[in-house]
């Protein structure tokens, strides 16, 4: 047997060895159709691995996922710092309670018909309720020694220096910036009181019985028994018990004693006020007596030029020419001090100031406000050289006129 015969048999034992493992393909005789069938498992495998390669971009996208949960953390820290924003809003809209405004108290030594109509005008500027006491400064000043650190009065508005003087322990220090509005001799030495305007004492006179040249120098000239019946006087008043407070000072107790004794045997007529003494004296009921200046003024512009009154300034000087302040002073005890100082400040400013120069006819004390051109310029009266805060014993003055029998 040739090689390539034998080639061949090996060959065919080869089939045969191979349809003996698949006989129902070797039973139809196809050895070639068995080839390919055995070849196309190939491809097979090689799907089955790219599916396997597939999974890879799955990873990526679960790896993507875990990092876009970074910017979830950053949302939650911002609405946490919002919190504080919303406290600091609440904390600045959350208004305090407010209690009601303490109305003024003011007790007043001055005439409701003088002051009444500016205190009005500060209540009706400063919106406060300002309540006022009106009695004589004398009555005033025991009320508030009486009721001491229980009264509740702001303010002590007093007709003269003597009022505010007698209750001095009560009050407390002014500010500077008010106390230097008015001259050094027209406040408290010790700051506790400021002049508010200044009144001359004067005497009054019956135009058509006398004139200037009929009168006496000075207050001694009226103990003449020649005018006897003649003349009138207002022992309650504050500014005539400051008058004699005056004296007290520059004469000594014992020569104002006699003084007084002699113009009551002279039967000086008595007035409850310096008002009555002035519609007197017009009416030719009296031919003088003794008051402050700008109650005549007052008189004057009621019923005008005709009216038979003139103010007398005694050429001799003496306590009979004193130049006095009306003054304010705010209590140590006082509930309300804001507004007892601005009530103050409205007294010493231009507009209270000018009150007092045009409507009660008094000399303003503030630089820059000019007095009335009808009244005797302060430089032109003869007064005494007594300082205001002398004149604060009114309480022995007081003893002093019940002692001569002029006051009960």
């Amino acid at each position: 047997m040739s090689v390539s015969r034998r080639a061949l048999l090996r060959g065919g034992a080869a089939v045969a060895a191979a349809a003996a493992a698949l006989p129902v393909v070797a039973a139809c005789g196809e050895s070639e159709v068995v080839t390919q069938e055995v070849i196309r498992e190939v491809p097979i495998e090689k799907v089955v691995t790219r599916e396997v390669i597939k999974e890879v971009p799955v990873e990526k996208i679960v790896r993507e996922t875990e990092v876009k949960e970074v910017p979830v953390e950053k949302i939650v820290t911002q609405e946490v710092i919002k919190e504080v924003e919303v406290e600091r809003i609440v904390t600045v809209t959350v208004p305090e309670p407010r209690s009601e405004p303490q109305p003024l108290v003011v007790y007043s030594g001055r005439s409701e018909s003088l002051v009444d109509p500016i205190i009005k005008q500060f209540g009706a500027v400063s919106g406060l309720d300002v309540q006022v006491k009106y009695a004589g400064t004398p009555a005033l000043a025991a009320t508030l020694l009486e009721e001491g650190d229980a009264s509740p009065a702001d303010v002590f508005f007093a007709q003269d220096p003597g009022g505010l003087g007698a209750v001095e322990s009560l009050l407390s220090p002014l500010p500077e910036e008010l106390l230097g509005r008015v001259p050094s001799w027209a406040r408290s030495p010790e700051g506790l009181w400021a002049g508010i305007s200044g009144r001359a004492r004067v005497v009054v006179y019956n135009t058509d019985r006398l004139s200037p040249a009929d009168l006496p120098d000075d207050v001694w000239g009226f103990t003449d028994p020649s005018w006897r019946g003649r003349l009138g006087w207002p022992p309650t008043n504050a500014s005539f018990q400051t008058m004699v407070t005056g004296m007290r000072t520059e004469w000594g107790d014992d020569r104002t004693r006699e003084w007084l004794d002699a113009m009551h045997a002279n039967e000086i007529g008595i007035y409850p006020k310096n008002t009555p003494i002035v519609a007197a004296t017009g009416a030719g009921e009296l031919d003088g007596g003794f008051v402050n200046h700008y109650y005549l003024h007052r008189f004057i512009a009621a019923e005008g030029e005709t009216f038979a009154a003139r103010n007398y300034h005694l050429p001799g000087g003496g306590p009979g020419s004193l130049v006095m302040v009306a003054g304010a002073g705010i209590l140590g005890t006082a509930a309300n001090r804001p507004a007892a100082e601005r009530f103050v400040d409205f007294l010493l400013s231009t507009v209270g100031q000018q009150y007092f120069a045009s409507s009660t006819y008094e000399y303003p004390l503030v630089e820059g406000v000019k007095a009335s051109r009808i009244l005797t310029p302060l430089a032109d009266i003869n007064k005494p050289a007594i300082a205001l805060a002398d004149l604060a014993d009114l309480e022995g003055t007081q003893a002093m006129l019940r002692e001569a029998g002029i006051l009960p």
